[in-house]
C-alpha cells in the first residue's frame, strides 16, 4: 500500500478517500499501528528528528497551502529528507484539517516505518542516566517527560508495563519529536528492572514513603535510573522493593505530590547538575 509512486499525483480532496481513511485508523488505533508497523508524525521539525534517528518515511501527506512553496519544494526532493524515495500525496486544506492533531500545523504529516526497539538494542555510555516509567498512561505526561529527557539530557527512557502506546500521535505531539531523539523502549517492568540490575545501574524509586531520602541529599553521580510511577497510584510495591533507594521531592505546601512529568524534570536536572559539578 505504501510503495513509491509518481512524485506529484492528483491532490486528495475527499475525506472518503481510502488513503485518508487508512491514516485515520492509524491515528485512532494502537493495534492497527502495531499490526502494520507504522507510526504517524505531524510537523516538519518532528519529521526531520525522526529521519535523523534513522526512521524510514513511507508516505508523506502535504497540504501545500499550509506548507508554503519553499517547504513543499524541499519535501518533493527525497534526497534532501530521506535517503530513499517515498510516496508524496498532496491533500486539500479540508482534508488535512481532518488529519491534523495540532491546532497550528505546518501542513506536513508522514507515515513512518516503526523500528523494533528492545532493551538489548540499547547502547549506553559507561555512566548512564536513565528515566524509568512504570505503567505510564497519559500521552501528554509521557511526551513531556521525553522533552525533559532530550533537554537535560538523559541517555534513554524505559517504559515498563505501558498503558499508552509510545507512538500515540499525542505522545509525539507533546514530546515535540523527543520520542525520536531519545532512545525509548517499552518492556515488562520485571525485564526493565532485571536489565538495570544486570548492568549495575543503581535504581532510585521516587515515592511518598517514610524511609525516602530527599533527592537533594542523594548522589546521582554514578550509573543512575530514576524510577517514577503513575500520578494516581505511584510505583507498585514490587517495583519499590526492587529499587536500591527511595527518594522524595519534599512538598512544602498543602498538596503532597507533583505531576509526574514535573517530578521527572526536577529529578533529571538535579542528576545532571550533580554530574556536571
Amino acid at each position: 500500500m505504501y510503495a513509491a509512486r509518481p512524485a506529484q499525483p492528483d491532490r486528495i480532496t475527499s475525506l472518503h478517500n481510502p488513503r485518508i481513511k487508512e491514516v485515520l485508523r492509524l491515528q485512532d488505533k494502537a493495534a492497527e499501528r502495531r499490526r502494520q508497523g507504522l507510526t504517524l508524525v505531524e510537523g516538519y521539525r518532528e519529521l526531520t528528528n525522526a529521519q535523523a534517528a534513522g526512521w524510514a518515511v513511507a508516505t508523506l501527506f502535504v497540504c501545500e497551502e499550509l506548507a508554503g512553496a519553499e517547504l513543499t519544494q524541499l519535501l518533493l526532493a527525497p534526497t534532501r529528507l530521506v535517503p530513499r524515495p517515498y510516496e508524496y500525496l498532496p491533500v486539500s486544506a479540508a482534508v488535512f484539517a481532518k488529519l491534523a492533531v495540532r491546532e497550528r500545523s505546518d501542513g506536513v504529516l508522514a507515515v513512518l516505518h516503526t523500528p523494533r526497539r528492545t532493551l538489548a538494542d540499547l547502547v549506553l555510555p559507561a555512566n548512564p542516566l536513565l528515566l524509568v516509567l512504570e505503567a505510564v498512561e497519559k500521552p501528554g505526561n509521557l511526551g513531556a517527560i521525553l522533552r525533559t529527557a532530550d533537554a537535560a539530557p538523559a541517555h534513554a527512557v524505559l517504559v515498563g508495563d505501558p498503558r499508552t502506546d509510545l507512538y500515540n500521535p499525542n505522545v509525539i505531539r507533546a514530546s515535540l519529536g523527543g520520542i525520536f531523539t531519545v532512545p525509548t523502549v517499552a518492556a515488562p517492568m520485571s525485564e526493565v528492572l532485571a536489565f538495570l540490575k544486570d548492568r549495575g545501574i543503581r535504581t532510585f524509586a521516587a515515592a511518598l514513603a517514610d524511609e525516602a531520602k530527599a533527592y537533594t541529599n542523594t548522589s546521582f553521580r554514578g550509573p543512575t535510573a530514576l524510577v517514577l510511577g503513575t500520578e494516581a497510584d505511584g510505583l507498585t510495591p514490587a517495583t519499590r522493593q526492587a529499587c536500591d533507594e527511595t527518594i522524595i521531592i519534599p512538598m512544602r505546601g498543602v498538596l503532597d505530590s507533583l505531576n509526574v512529568s514535573v517530578a521527572a524534570a526536577v529529578l533529571t536536572f538535579e542528576a545532571v547538575r550533580q554530574r556536571e559539578g
